[in-house]
């Protein structure tokens, strides 16, 4: 039987980025050894957005407050005419696809439904002045991504409006020296997770791939390192967190050479859990040492050995690109992508590390495959955010989702997305059009009013 979040208790609400119409595979990523692996191979969007949806509503399901963040406009013109292309917007996008094709492509990414790298959240409990804070992650490393944060912002400030109860920052500098990845990156821990749940004071962990400043740092020597420690330095002060409890952590750089672009593929923490592989950390025990410590001693790692996953099955499987939520028994429940149901190693692992009995009570797996072929799995979809109950009460109704609204985003879909899409699929003008007659109609749906640059216009 389901088990609804109580209206009084501090949750962790789920926001979903909902995949766009232009949903594709352009090998955009580099450094996401799936983005790359499924290059130019047609995409289903109906199906991916269908698949979101379920994914949400199995998370409705089992007791989860859900929530939805909406896709971009892309084709983004405004980028566009920003780099000197004029004329109607039909000319202009005749103009890209000739003079700039790889621009294009960039421009037509469906990649704002990864909204684990919408922005980093830090809770009511942990800032000084006790209301949740949000900065959207500029996205520096990657040109498809960078030009997200805008509308991120102006979506985020629609969903959580209420200034009594929410903060909103700028996306820092969009530069080398401040590449921020957003939440992909972060997580927080829960010294007092069973006495006050998601309520109390948390230790926010920010994991960086290389520093700007310190040059003897070890460093990736194939793909690149997308999160400096400088970015995430400034999240926590604008955030006004205390510094006792912000931990600073290396990602090992080998395994970002391994694929593991982000930290949130090689481990997840909620709660007092933290679910990780074995040297995912420069100084990796030293770092599980510290955290405990910080925890009051009460941090419990589930650790995965490279003995019993090797790095290949880890990665290819998205194993820790999966969701820890809070188990009504007081444990966690893992949800995982079909994938690491399906590699031996990894299902072969979770039997014997997932049970009663144990810090991860239960593992759920779900059909993500459009997501995965461009390298998102369930914890890339979703966005993160502590909530009081006077908090959930001020978010945007619209934007929390039931199993009627889910159903009325269905019917939407169905009317607007295409079920396949190719190269020349993207270069359809009327591509355009169908995206913004759709998100015209979703915002009303959702009662986000005018997010988009079309809509301002």
């Amino acid at each position: 039987m389901t088990v609804q979040a109580a209206p009084s208790a501090t949750v962790e609400a789920n926001f979903d980025g909902l995949p766009g119409l232009t949903h594709n595979y352009a090998g955009l990523s580099w450094g996401n050894v799936a983005s790359g692996s499924n290059a130019r191979a047609a995409s289903n969007p109906r199906e991916a957005a269908r698949q979101g949806v379920t994914k949400m509503r199995r998370l409705l399901e089992l007791g989860y407050v859900q929530g939805i963040l909406p896709p971009h406009e892309r084709p983004h013109v405004p980028t566009l005419r920003r780099l000197g292309f004029t004329g109607t917007d039909r000319q202009i996008l005749e103009q890209g696809w000739k003079q700039a094709p790889s621009l294009m492509l960039s421009l037509l990414s469906a990649s704002p439904m990864w909204t684990a790298n919408a922005a980093t959240v830090s809770p009511s409990a942990d800032t000084a002045d006790g209301r949740v804070h949000f900065t959207p992650a500029n996205l520096s490393a990657m040109l498809h991504r960078s030009i997200e944060h805008e509308v991120t912002g102006r979506t985020l400030r629609a969903t959580f409006g209420d200034e009594r109860y929410f903060a909103h920052h700028p996306a820092l500098p969009c530069n080398e020296h401040f590449g921020d990845e957003g939440a992909a990156n972060h997580t927080r821990l829960c010294p007092d997770f069973a006495g006050s749940g998601f309520g109390g004071a948390g230790v926010e962990v920010f994991v960086y791939g290389r520093s700007v400043l310190d040059r003897a740092a070890p460093k990736p020597q194939t793909y690149p390192a997308r999160q400096t420690l400088e970015a995430s330095q400034a999240i926590a002060r604008l955030h006004g967190l205390d510094p006792a409890r912000v931990v600073f952590v290396q990602q090992n750089p080998a395994m970002i050479d391994a694929g593991v672009f982000h930290n949130d593929v090689i481990s997840v923490g909620s709660g007092s859990v933290l679910f990780t592989y074995e040297n995912a950390f420069v100084d990796h025990d030293r770092v599980l040492e510290d955290l405990n410590a910080r925890l009051g001693g009460a941090l419990q790692v589930v650790q995965v050995p490279a003995m019993a996953v090797p790095v290949p099955d880890m990665v290819r499987s998205y194993l820790f690109n999966s969701q820890l939520l809070a188990h009504p028994d007081g444990g966690m429940r893992l949800i995982l992508p079909v994938e690491a149901q399906e590699t031996d190693t990894v299902r072969d692992f979770l039997g014997s590390a997932v049970g009663p009995s144990q810090p991860i009570r239960e593992a759920v797996f779900l059909d993500l495959r459009q997501s995965m072929r461009n390298g998102g799995g369930p914890a890339c979809l979703r966005l993160r955010v502590v909530l009081t109950p006077d908090q959930r009460a001020a978010v945007n109704p619209g934007s929390l989702m039931t199993p009627a609204k889910l159903d009325r985003l269905e019917q939407w879909i169905d009317r607007h997305y295409r079920d396949r899409l190719d190269v020349d699929g993207l270069q359809d003008p009327a591509l355009l059009d169908e995206c913004r007659t759709a998100l015209d109609e979703l915002t009303g749906l959702l009662g986000l009013g005018s997010v988009y640059d079309f809509q301002r216009e």
